[in-house]
This record gives C-alpha cells, sequence and structure tokens, in this order.
C-alpha cells in the first residue's frame, strides 16, 4: 500500500443508488479521502468488519440487509463511527439508528459540503477522544465513573453502552457541574459542528443518555431540559 495514502482517512460508503453512490465517491475521493463503495448491506457488513476504516456512510434502505440490521451486527464487534443516510421525513428510522448506535445522520438530499462537514467534525471529535487527558477526580457522591479510554460510562460496574458522541455529550455536562449549557455550545463543541434548529441530532443523543442512564439504574442525577436555554447535569431534586 502507497504509504502516503494510508495516512488519508479511510471512509466506507454502503449505498446502493448508483448515481449517489458514484457521487460520494468521487467528491470524497477529491478532497483527500480513501473510499470504498459496495451496493448492498451484506457486502457492506463483510467489509466493514474485515478491514479499518475512520468512518462508515450507509443508507438505511439497502439490498440484502438494511442499514438497521448492518448497524445491529457491526455493533456487535466494531465502534468504528457511523453516519446514517436516509430520505427526509424519516424521523422514525433515524430514532431507531442512534438507539442502535448511529453516530449522526444525515437526511436525504444532502449537500456534499455538508456531508464532508459532517465527516470531518466525526475525525475531530475521534481526534480528541485519542488525546491522552489527566484523569478527572471521581465524585464518591455522584457514584458515575467516567472512562475516557473505552468512551463509557459506568454505575455500579454496569455499562451504559454510550456511543462516542454520547460519552463526549455526557462528560462534557457532568465537567461542568450543574451548568446549563446551550444547545449552541454543544454542537460547537461536542459535535464539533454549528447549531442549526431543523438539526435534531443532539436532542435523540440526550434522549438516548437519558434512557441508558434510566437502564443501568443511575438515578442520582438526570440530564435536564432548561427551556430556552438548553441542558444540565443535575440531581433529581434540585429545582433548575
Amino acid at each position: 500500500m502507497n504509504p502516503i495514502n494510508a495516512a488519508l482517512p479511510r471512509i466506507l460508503s454502503i449505498e446502493d443508488d448508483l448515481v449517489l453512490g458514484a457521487y460520494v465517491h468521487e467528491h470524497l475521493g477529491r478532497c483527500g479521502f480513501q473510499v470504498t463503495w459496495c451496493q448492498n448491506g451484506q457486502e457492506g457488513l463483510a467489509i466493514a468488519r474485515g478491514q479499518p476504516f475512520d468512518v462508515v456512510l450507509m443508507d438505511i434502505l439497502l439490498p440484502g440487509l438494511d442499514g438497521l440490521n448492518v448497524l445491529t451486527q457491526f455493533r456487535q464487534s466494531h465502534s468504528t463511527p457511523v453516519v446514517l443516510m436516509s430520505a427526509l421525513g424519516a424521523e422514525a428510522d433515524r430514532i431507531s439508528g442512534f438507539r442502535l448506535g448511529a453516530d449522526d445522520y444525515l437526511p436525504k438530499p444532502f449537500s456534499m459540503a455538508e456531508l464532508r462537514v459532517r465527516i470531518e467534525a466525526i475525525l475531530r471529535r475521534v481526534a480528541l477522544d485519542r488525546r491522552p487527558e489527566p484523569p478527572a477526580p471521581v465524585s464518591p457522591v455522584h457514584s458515575l465513573l467516567f472512562d475516557d479510554d473505552q468512551c463509557e460510562v459506568f454505575y455500579r460496574e454496569h455499562g451504559a453502552g454510550l456511543t462516542r458522541s454520547e460519552y463526549r455529550l455526557l462528560e462534557t455536562l457532568n465537567r461542568n457541574n450543574d451548568e446549563v449549557l446551550s444547545k449552541a455550545f454543544l454542537y460547537q463543541h461536542v459535535l464539533q459542528r454549528g447549531y442549526a434548529a431543523h438539526d435534531r441530532s443532539l436532542d435523540m443523543h440526550i434522549s438516548q443518555i437519558r434512557r441508558k442512564l434510566k437502564a443501568i439504574g443511575y438515578t442520582e442525577r438526570e440530564v435536564r431540559t432548561v427551556w430556552g436555554k438548553g441542558y444540565v447535569l443535575s440531581a433529581i431534586d434540585e429545582m433548575v
């Protein structure tokens, strides 16, 4: 393999639309990515499991094995960031995708500029996750343990099963200790992109964090919505 190309971010695109798939392949290639393109879910799953990729782009409606099933099976063994692509208005599919471990979604139709920005944002988040940081002090009061290496939180030895994006959101809220953080701040500093009113990915991530913390029995604090201001991680009996 060419040593120069080996350093380029590797993208797997699973898209059965020949026109869109070819356009994504060509555009991302011109932008400096190594792109592998396949056109059905079963083949995409095999390739994703067999080769290292930095980001997986995946349509939901795929022949052979649909995108949500591919994601379910892929998440059993891999934590590679996954961006789902779906038709505008298919909100139920996008919610299901986040529940199954998707890191982001793009409603169709989308621009190549936005696709590139989303990929670059994910790559920045992964780079930040890998950057060594001094260990944060563990508060015995809250008893929620943060593991930066695994991008996971534990309560009484039970892992919540957070995605990278969910972990970074929860860790940021925890680090800011009862301070209300605006949506604009969280989009910019955690999701690494600007806030847009129609983009509900932050709300969906927050919803999944709440669900996963509840599933492991953690009830000492919760992520609360402060209407018109943002989100805060606070004790359940506190009034915000």
